[in-house]
């Protein structure tokens, strides 16, 4: 009957309906709902897909536990580093490639390179996903949510408390370090490296939480030139200690 409908479309609405199901792993029941609920715009169809669970495609508890089961360590009821570098695999996505962190957004992760069975099953279920190939073909909608202003700023808070270690309240300065560099190279912020040849020069220490997060609104609201930088303003201290090096180093004028 659904398929009997997508014949009468026009070719634009077809072509959609196949480009959403492609993307989602969604049924042409589903892809219809979504779509005729956003007014055929493909961008809000994806955001209702993933965002209500009542639009989604039901995924198999059976298929999800033996999706598990394929990564699980065999010594603890967890996925760890061994597992995750074998999903990835399987993903044909490199453990390093920044959409891995997307996922473990999704899956809620409270620790990097790990996935408890309720956050790897619990973010399946949420993604709609219950295969290795359903899991492949929600990958450009991930990397799509770190174009969406709102969904970077989560991630990126996300990022600080998933990869520090545990019981610690401050981020490891290496580690810190390398998810600036992964996070900016996606925001493209000109002052990446300098930021990081600062803190190896001038600070060497742990990253606190509120350097973190101001770090994103310093990146956001500044321009690289520093021409609207307020000297006066509430910035961390390191933020402002930053500022000088880089007048000092010549990398901006003063006042320029």
């Amino acid at each position: 009957m659904i398929r009997l409908f997508t014949h009468k479309l026009g070719r634009g609405h077809r072509d959609k309906v196949q480009q959403f199901m492609a993307i989602t792993g969604a049924s042409e029941k589903v892809a219809l709902q979504a779509l005729k609920a956003s007014d055929w715009h493909l961008e809000g169809a994806f955001d209702l897909f993933y965002s209500q669970p009542q639009v989604r495609s039901v995924t198999d508890s059976r298929h999800l536990e033996e999706f598990y089961q394929r990564y699980r360590d065999p010594y603890v009821d967890m996925i760890m580093a061994d597992g995750i570098s074998l999903l990835c695999n399987d993903l044909q996505v490199d453990p390093g490639d920044i959409v891995m962190l997307v996922v473990s957004w999704h899956m809620k992760a409270a620790t990097m390179c790990e996935f408890s069975r309720p956050e790897f099953i619990g973010g399946l279920q949420a993604l709609g996903v219950d295969s290795i190939e359903k899991f492949r073909e929600r990958i450009p909608f991930m990397r799509s949510e770190l174009k969406d202003e709102q969904k970077f700023r989560e991630i990126y808070n996300f990022a600080f408390n998933w990869a520090k270690e545990k019981g610690q309240k401050s981020l490891a300065l290496d580690t810190a370090i390398g998810m600036w560099q992964l996070l900016f190279a996606e925001k493209q912020w000109p002052l990446v490296d300098h930021w990081c040849q600062f803190l190896q020069a001038r600070h060497n220490k742990a990253i606190s939480r509120d350097t973190w997060s101001q770090l994103l609104e310093f990146a956001k609201s500044v321009d690289p030139m520093l021409s609207n930088y307020d000297a006066e303003g509430a910035w961390p201290y390191l933020i402002d200690e930053f500022v000088e090096y880089l007048i000092e180093n010549g990398t901006v004028q003063k006042g320029s």
